[in-house]
């Protein structure tokens, strides 16, 4: 039994090592398979990458090993007229920049100062007194420490007072006798170490611009040892036809000036650098995306020096619907009749007139100019056009005479009898003179107040009677607003520009107002408004978005256009809610207006022309004596018309704020926009015909 026992231990013994050795070898074969596997997955891998990727990943490597360097803004795109003339061109500067470099004192920077002053030629007229005192500060340190008292130490020390305001004192305490023994060398560094300093330390900044050959060269010739200093060509914007439009063309930022501090954030998202110059108003600011150049881009190779990657250009050029020799034409009358104007009695307070000649067929302006005389000076006034209202008068009343239409208030060709009409708790209120009996379109010509008041009356849901009370209903208001606006009065007109104004809306409930309301004596419009409005009658009733954009063309190397890029097409804004015959009728009294025996517009367009068209005449108030406190009645007037009549090619308006005032000595009103509105539809005549 024992021995039995002992073979079977053996037995198990073999057993358990032949399994042993089973395992141990299928755990080699495993792992023989798995580096096997492995392998050719990596060495797969590899070929892939090797012989498939190797392009993609060579790509990836030199984007992470490039890198690249920008260089100076480039020149902006052109500005053209609608006849492709240049108003807006670059001029070459050749420009003069320090940079402060890291670890440069403020001894190093007057050492520079001391021998780049020389060489350089400035207005030392710019130089303020803060900077003479701000170099002698640090050119005599210690003749500074001297002006300082004891017990002001100690403040600093005891943290009373900073070390800035310790600066600060010393610098008040730098005598103008002090200042008054500077040579002129002295004079030319202080004002050298101003601009050196002038801004964050970080930025580049301009020393000279348009600096002169010899200027130019010596720096460009010394750059290496006048750390900092450098050499660059620049340029600026000119402008061949002077000033003429030149504040709605707009400014643009200078090399030193760069993205404005408010806009950074969206420029920066863009792909601008700080030190890019951008379009900052009016058509620069508007078609930045056009007119912007793109930049010479650099790339840095291995020896630090700088190998051009690709080549800069041009921004593209652009063209208004603006004739400049028109708009020349335009402003030159506007600056005449104002200075005529001047002397004439009543007119103490008129002081500006502003003229929109427009398509009334596609939206494009042809001329757009305003007019200022400021202490006997002439000045452009054109953002007025854009951005101030003014009491329109008697223009609006085709728009009036429209919800009289619409609602059924009248029908065409009612006759009222014009009498001054007097509703409880309010002065009589009448036309400019009785007119008795009158239909719509005499109601037109002859500007009556009184059918628009009982035509409002009855838009009001009642009729009128003397000494009625005039009950107060919102939707009498929101209809004819709504009218108003449905030709562009009182909303945006959608011109591209950056700014404009919307008008000026009032939510005075008292019931009278709504008499106002109808005679234009109750909201203001812009000048822009207005054109928008006198355009919508003229092409039968369509609101036209109004542009100065015309085409976009593509830049070149040389002075010729490239390819157009973008061209522009008129866009309806909205249509009129009215009848055809409701349209054509008011347009009849228009038409009136200028040719009927009596019409107020007659003698503003000469005959030739066929034209039609609304005089307005509003009560104004100024506050003469700038005391807050608006006391002085004035005259408004205003013309808005188009011609010919049958088939519209222009429309204008002309605005005269404060033209006249009344006057119990003399009875006069100015004729300044009678005189405007004749000579520019003329000179229009001369230039195009009809």
């Amino acid at each position: 039994m024992r021995r039995y026992i002992k073979k079977r231990k053996k037995l198990n013994q073999i057993a358990k090592k032949r399994n042993y050795d089973v395992i141990v070898s299928h755990r080699f074969v495993f792992f023989l398979v798995l580096v096997l596997f492995l392998f050719l997955f990596v060495f797969g891998k590899l070929c892939f990458v090797m012989i498939f990727s190797s392009h993609q990943y060579s790509s990836e490597l030199a984007s992470l090993t490039y890198t690249k360097v920008s260089g100076t803004s480039s020149p902006r795109g052109r500005i053209y007229d609608r006849n492709y003339r240049v108003i807006v061109d670059n001029k070459s500067l050749k420009t003069i920049t320090y940079k402060k470099e890291k670890g440069t004192t403020d001894e190093e920077m007057i050492n520079l100062a001391n021998e780049v002053a020389n060489h350089l030629d400035f207005d030392l007229s710019k130089l303020t007194l803060r900077a003479k005192r701000e170099y002698y500060f640090v050119k005599y340190p210690d003749l500074c420490a001297n002006k300082v008292k004891s017990e002001e130490r100690e403040k600093v020390e005891q943290r009373k007072m900073t070390s800035r305001d310790l600066d600060e004192l010393i610098l008040q305490r730098i005598t103008e006798e002090e200042l008054s023994q500077f040579s002129e060398l002295d004079l030319k560094v202080a004002y050298l170490y101003y601009l050196m300093n002038n801004g964050y330390t970080y930025e580049e900044k301009t020393i000279k611009s348009d600096a002169s050959d010899s200027e130019y060269a010596y720096i460009s010739e010394n750059n290496e040892k006048l750390k900092g200093f450098n050499t660059k060509i620049d340029w600026e914007r000119v402008y061949p036809y002077g000033d003429t439009l030149k504040s709605i063309l707009g400014t643009v930022s200078t090399s030193t000036q760069g993205i404005p501090a408010e806009e950074k954030d969206k420029y920066l998202k863009l792909g601008y650098s700080l030190n890019d110059r951008v379009g900052l108003s009016y058509l620069e600011k508007q078609y930045e995306n056009y007119l912007k150049g793109e930049k010479d881009e650099y790339e840095v190779i291995s020896s630090h020096e700088l190998k051009l990657a690709k080549e800069g250009k041009r921004g593209n050029d652009i063209v208004l619907s603006i004739d400049i020799l028109f708009q020349q034409k335009v402003e030159q009358i506007i600056a005449s009749e104002l200075v005529q104007a001047k002397n004439e009695p009543n007119t103490e307070y008129y002081d500006h007139s502003s003229v929109i000649v427009q398509d009334p067929n596609t939206g494009e302006i042809l001329a757009m100019a305003s007019k200022k005389i400021v202490n006997g000076e002439i000045v452009d006034n054109i953002s007025s056009i854009l951005t101030s209202p003014i009491t329109p008068g008697s223009v609006v009343k085709g728009a009036s005479i429209l919800v009289g239409y619409n609602t059924g208030a009248i029908h065409i060709g009612e006759k009222m009898i014009d009498e001054c009409i007097k509703v409880a708790g309010a002065p009589e209120k009448c036309s400019s003179h009785t007119l008795g009996l009158i239909d719509d379109i005499t109601a037109l010509a002859k500007s009556s107040n009184v059918y628009q008041f009982k035509t409002a009356i009855r838009v009001n849901g009642q009729e009128y009677f003397r000494e009625m009370k005039l009950n107060f209903n919102q939707s009498s208001f929101d209809t004819y607003r709504s009218m108003y606006h449905s030709f562009g009065l009182g909303v945006k007109t959608g011109i591209d520009l950056p700014i404009e104004s919307s008008g000026c809306t009032s939510d005075d409930k008292s019931a009278g107002n709504l008499l106002d309301f109808v005679m234009g004596q109750y909201e203001a419009y812009t000048p822009l408004q207005l054109s928008q409005y006198i355009s919508t009658i003229a092409n039968g009733g369509s609101r036209l978005q109004p542009y100065l954009l015309k085409e976009v063309h593509q830049a070149t190397n040389g002075d010729e256009l490239g390819k157009v890029i973008y061209s522009s097409s008129k866009k309806v804004l909205n249509t009129i809610d009215t009848k055809p015959e409701y349209m054509q009728r008011m347009k009849d009294g228009f038409y009136a207006v200028m040719h009927m025996n009596g019409g107020y517009g007659r003698g503003y367009i000469d005959d030739k022309l066929d034209s039609a068209g609304k005089t307005g005449t509003s009560q104004s108030f100024i506050d003469n004596d700038h005391n807050g406190v608006i006391d002085t009645e004035t005259i408004t007037s205003s013309f808005i018309g188009f011609a010919p009549f049958q088939n519209p090619k222009f429309s204008i308006v002309v605005t005269s704020p404060n033209s006249s005032h009344p006057n119990s000595s003399y009875d006069y009103a100015s004729l300044v926009t009678l005189r405007i509105t004749k000579a520019v539809t003329n000179q229009y005549y001369e230039m195009y015909g009809i």
